[in-house]
Parts: C-alpha cells; sequence; structure tokens
C-alpha cells in the first residue's frame, strides 16, 4: 500500500462554528479519504504546502445544468420569471444526450474551478422532443451521470417528477405542452417505474428524487413521490414558493399554501430539501423548522429573476444548503455571502449569519445523499478547496480571519487547487482534465443557441 499524500494547510477551517480557521493544519489522505487531520503543527518535510485557506469541498445543491447557455442572454426589455422560461424552453428543446454531456460536463468542470466538489442536478430533460421516450428512458440522465465523472465531481441525480405545465386557480392542471412534453411521464407511478429502472450508479453518482413545484405536480400525486424518494434511499427536492403567483394560485386551487400542501403529502422532514422558499407566511416557516426540512437558497438566481428575498433570518441556519440554479454566475462564495446580504436588505440589520453559517451551508453534503463529506476530518471523504490570500481581492487579509476574508470577500478565480475523493481535479486554477474549458463552453453553447 502507498505512502498517504500529506498537506499542510497555512491555515484551514475545520468547522469552527464563528468561522475562525486552524493554522498549520496538516491532511493526510489515502484511499480518497482524510485518514488524519493535525492542526497546528509545523510543515513535514513530505508534504505539500497549500498556502492561504483551505476549506473543506464546496456543494451546489440545486442545479439546472443547461441552464448555463442562457447566462447574458434573457436581460432585454426586462421580463420577469415567465418571460425568462420561455427562453429556457427553446434551449430545452434543442438538446439531446450528446450535446446534453457536453454542455453538462462543461458545466460541471466550471463548477470544480470554483470548488465544487459535489453537484445535485435537478433532472427533469428525460425523454426526446414531443415526449417519445429514448430507447434507454433515463438516457438524459445517464449523459449527467457521464459528464460529472468526466468533470471530476460528484454527483446527485434529483430525477424530477414533471407531470402538469402549470395550476390554474380553480384547481385545473394544465397539460403539459410545448418542450415540456419531453419532462413527463404521464403519472407519479410511471415517473417512478422509470426512476427505479435506472439501476446501480456508478460510485460518483446517487440518485435522489424531486417533485418539481405545487404547479406542476398535482397534491394526489405527490405521496407517491414522497414513497419513491424513501425506496430508493435517497434525498427528496422541491422546488417551493419562488414566484407570489404560485402561491396565489395553490391558495385559490387548494386553500392551503404549498407549504401545507407539501406537509398533507408527506413531502416535508430531514430529507427534503426545499428550493427557494422566498415567499412564506409564518405557518409555513412554522411547518418548515419543525419538520427539520432544509431549506436551498440560490441568491444569485433569486435576485437575477427578481424572485424576492426570503426570511432567511426566520429560518434554522443549520438546515441551509446553497445552489447556482440557472449559473448566472456559478461562484459558491457569492451564493454564500448573498445569503447573509440579502437578509441585510430585508432587515437592515447585518450579522444575522456569520461566515461559520454561510460556510456550513455552501459545505452541505448531507443535502445530497452525501453523509461522509464536506468536513475536514479524519474518516470524511478528501474534498478540499484551497484559496490563497495574495490576489488582489484578498490582499491584506489577516489569515487568523482568513475564512472571513474569503467568506465575503474571495469569487471563484481565486480558488487556486480544489481536490475531490482525494485526487486533484483542479492544480493552480486549471482544470486537470479540461484546461481549454471556455473553448468547450463556448462551442457547445453556440451549437444550441
Amino acid at each position: 500500500m502507498s505512502a498517504p499524500t500529506r498537506l499542510w494547510c497555512e491555515w484551514a477551517w475545520t468547522g469552527s462554528a464563528d468561522g475562525t480557521p486552524e493554522p498549520g493544519v496538516l491532511l493526510e489522505v489515502a484511499g480518497g479519504r482524510f485518514t488524519a487531520v493535525t492542526a497546528r503543527t509545523t510543515a513535514p518535510a513530505d508534504a505539500e504546502v497549500l498556502p492561504g485557506v483551505t476549506l473543506p469541498g464546496l456543494a451546489d445543491a440545486h442545479s439546472h445544468a443547461f441552464h448555463r447557455a442562457l447566462r447574458g442572454r434573457t436581460h432585454a426589455d426586462g421580463g420577469s420569471f415567465w418571460t425568462w422560461r420561455e427562453v429556457m424552453y427553446r434551449v430545452a428543446d434543442r438538446l439531446d444526450p450528446d450535446t446534453y454531456l457536453r454542455l453538462a460536463r462543461a458545466v460541471y468542470a466550471e463548477m470544480a474551478l470554483a470548488g465544487v466538489t459535489c453537484v445535485g442536478e435537478f433532472h427533469y430533460l428525460h425523454h426526446a422532443p414531443g415526449g417519445v421516450r429514448y430507447a434507454d428512458p433515463n438516457e438524459m440522465g445517464r449523459a449527467l451521470v457521464a459528464a460529472a465523472a468526466d468533470a471530476g465531481v460528484r454527483l446527485t441525480l434529483l430525477d424530477v417528477c414533471y407531470l402538469a405545465g402549470g395550476l390554474e386557480p380553480d384547481g385545473t392542471y394544465r397539460p403539459l405542452a410545448g418542450p415540456q412534453t419531453r419532462f413527463g411521464d404521464g403519472d407519479a407511478a410511471g415517473w417512478a417505474e422509470r426512476v427505479r429502472s435506472f439501476g446501480p450508479l456508478p460510485g460518483h453518482a446517487l440518485l435522489g428524487a424531486a417533485a418539481h413545484s405545487v404547479r406542476a405536480v398535482p397534491p394526489r400525486e405527490l405521496p407517491e413521490v414522497a414513497a419513491a424518494a424513501a425506496g430508493i434511499g435517497g434525498p427528496l427536492h422541491v422546488h417551493l414558493s419562488e414566484q407570489p403567483a404560485e402561491n396565489a394560485a395553490c391558495l385559490a386551487a387548494h386553500g392551503r399554501t404549498p407549504t401545507a400542501v407539501l406537509g398533507d403529502a408527506g413531502l416535508l422532514g430531514e430529507r427534503t430539501s426545499l428550493v427557494h422558499a422566498t415567499h412564506l407566511t409564518d405557518g409555513d416557516v412554522a411547518a418548515i423548522r419543525g419538520s427539520r426540512s432544509v431549506v436551498c437558497l440560490c441568491p444569485t438566481t433569486e435576485r437575477d429573476l427578481a424572485d424576492g428575498l426570503p426570511r432567511t433570518g426566520d429560518l434554522d441556519a443549520r438546515r441551509l444548503s446553497l445552489g447556482s440554479d440557472q449559473h448566472a454566475r456559478i461562484d459558491m462564495f457569492e451564493e454564500a455571502r448573498a445569503v447573509e446580504l440579502h437578509e441585510r436588505l430585508r432587515t437592515h440589520r447585518r450579522g444575522t449569519l456569520g461566515a461559520g453559517d454561510l460556510l456550513r451551508a455552501a459545505t452541505a453534503h448531507a443535502t445530497l445523499g452525501w453523509d461522509d463529506a464536506g468536513a475536514l476530518a479524519a474518516g470524511s471523504r478528501a474534498d478540499l478547496v484551497n484559496v490563497p490570500l495574495e490576489g488582489v481581492r484578498l490582499a491584506g487579509a489577516d489569515p487568523a480571519r482568513g475564512v472571513d476574508a474569503v467568506v465575503f470577500a474571495a469569487d471563484a478565480s481565486d480558488v487556486r487547487n480544489v481536490m475531490a475523493d482525494g485526487r486533484w481535479t483542479v492544480r493552480d486554477g486549471v482544470h486537470t482534465r479540461m484546461p481549454d474549458l471556455a473553448r468547450d463552453l463556448d462551442t457547445v453553447i453556440k451549437s444550441l443557441i
């Protein structure tokens, strides 16, 4: 057996509640895991020195990989979430398994450059145009699994049940139409049958389940989604109350908020992540906190689409995760600090969430089913992100408060080295497998637009 890899970190965050890093942290890595983590040491002669601050690998808990093709293309003439969605549908209609693989591989590699070691892909682009099934009905999902392997990140494939094209105030669910027909499986039982047919996934991937939203899955179908998630043993995710129009339609149709609809159907709980949760009532907040459901915030998307400001300070800071969603940016430091900065705008008060709270949200691998990741600790998966402090954004930072500097001032380009499962995916700011990533992104996106 080969000797363990030894890495000596000038400073590292090993989980302190307030985000204070420890000096001189020696990490020993073997078999894809940290075998020993020792703080306040001097650098051994055989250890690689990681300058600046080292953090656990970051988790992007909510991704729509194909939305990356829209970056910078949806801002003309104002518009809204709903007009943005129409442009998104046009891109969805042009993808096939090959272009989906190429696009997702490049998007996941861009995530790796930003320090992401695990991504939750909210996957609803299941079938060919017109809703025709591929010979393998999970072919598009398999493209995502392959893309993650190529990019060197772990994947939780959150297979989405998407049955309706919208909810009318009278309780009528509109049928899927146009590009939406690619998303549907008829009913929740048909969706669950397809998901169960996926079969075993390779070691870098897990299977989870999702309901798109209460406007896309009728209440009578939701218990089947919850049962399928429990059956496969994976996490359960759902979009919740992203737009006021969703709440208004749900109240008119069902007499209850979307949160109450999910609760009645058995979808709230510790393994459930509620994405956005922007427009909540007091009763919704109490139900979410009481069920210990996770709230996944995606600030760069929520502000890009003018969704609104969530009631972050009313939620449990220990039950938050982060996603880059539509990938208007892929920068988990920006997502993390925006959670606090948006709350400052809402409340006119600073300091609701500190660097430690924000980093816990940014490293919440357990919400994606990876309970053994997200910490610099013996036995944990060997994921890390190394951020030197000599760049222009971080120059002059006090290394003893280096985590504060990184969370509130760094951006993705400050990431120097990234390791996932004991393998380097980024070295000196360059992806080890895809060194021409910008060209790869440019080529595939221009083939779709």
